[in-house]
């Protein structure tokens, strides 16, 4: 395992309880996803993780992280990131004010003297992400949602990922283009055998590229299994897929939720 979370307490403000015994194993060169709604945790996960939960006044209060063997719930941000931890946002967050090329080399700050890797990393990166060639020269700001996703993403494989945390990187995209920046994480996880852990609300697009997921419910694991095994899931099929056993549509609002957390919570 390239990965453990062990049984992980996270509290905000010193009172609320948000994260409440969570344990994940994430296998080395594998894709994992992260499935649940709004406020279930996932996000807090990854930020306890990448060590940046002290920024929003979160603390770890009970369990341990340990990543390739070391202990790094306790760890800065920085500490992380120079393991090969690297966390992508939700919500493109790129340096608006600075060119795309700028923004790559940002993420390269840990490896700056290394001039023959960082020039290599930079063909790699365009090399996936094509559409920014062009645009190497361009302000963030001025780039696409798409492309400012692909910038995300790229500057985060600057720092020599071994681990890449993505948060929702579907978020406010098109259609075709989460379809392509899915395909582009799958291809990076293939070739680069980079281990993701992808927290995604659109659990179609998760579960077709990952080997494993993990379901959360109010600050829990409810759920978890290999992605074929889920997909097959009433309960997946039916809150997650937007599926009724009849393979009809069928929204969330429609569905009570009493039904689901006594599915899966009973006992």
């Amino acid at each position: 395992m390239i990965l453990s979370v062990n049984n992980i307490e996270v509290i905000y403000n010193h009172v609320i309880l948000v994260l409440k015994g969570i344990s994940l194993k994430i296998k080395r060169g594998s894709i994992t996803a992260l499935l649940g709604s709004n406020g279930a945790g996932k996000s807090t996960t990854l930020k306890a993780i990448s060590g940046l939960l002290k920024s929003e006044d979160g603390e770890i209060t009970h369990g341990n992280i340990e990543f390739m063997g070391q202990q790094i719930g306790r760890k800065s941000p920085e500490e992380i990131v120079r393991l090969g931890v690297s966390q992508v946002m939700e919500g493109r967050r790129v340096f608006e004010d600075l060119t795309v090329h700028e923004n790559l080399m940002a993420g390269a700050y840990t490896r700056h003297r290394d001039s023959a890797w960082v020039k290599a990393g930079l063909e790699t990166i365009y090399n996936y992400f094509p559409a920014l060639t062009p645009r190497r020269n361009t302000r963030a700001g001025y780039l696409s949602g798409g492309e400012q996703q692909m910038l995300a993403i790229g500057r985060a494989l600057m720092a020599n990922s071994k681990l890449l945390l993505l948060d929702e990187p579907s978020l406010g995209l098109a259609p075709i283009m989460v379809g392509e920046i899915f395909k582009i994480v799958a291809r990076i996880n293939h070739d680069q055998g980079v281990t993701v852990l992808l927290v995604e609300q659109n659990a179609q697009q998760a579960l077709r590229i990952a080997n494993y997921a993990y379901v959360m419910e109010n600050g829990k694991i409810v759920l978890d299994g290999p992605s074929e095994q889920l997909k097959e899931n009433e309960d997946v099929k039916e809150f997650y897929l937007g599926l009724t056993q009849m393979g009809a549509k069928r929204s969330l609002r429609e569905v009570k939720h009493y039904k689901r957390r006594k599915r899966w919570l009973a006992g």
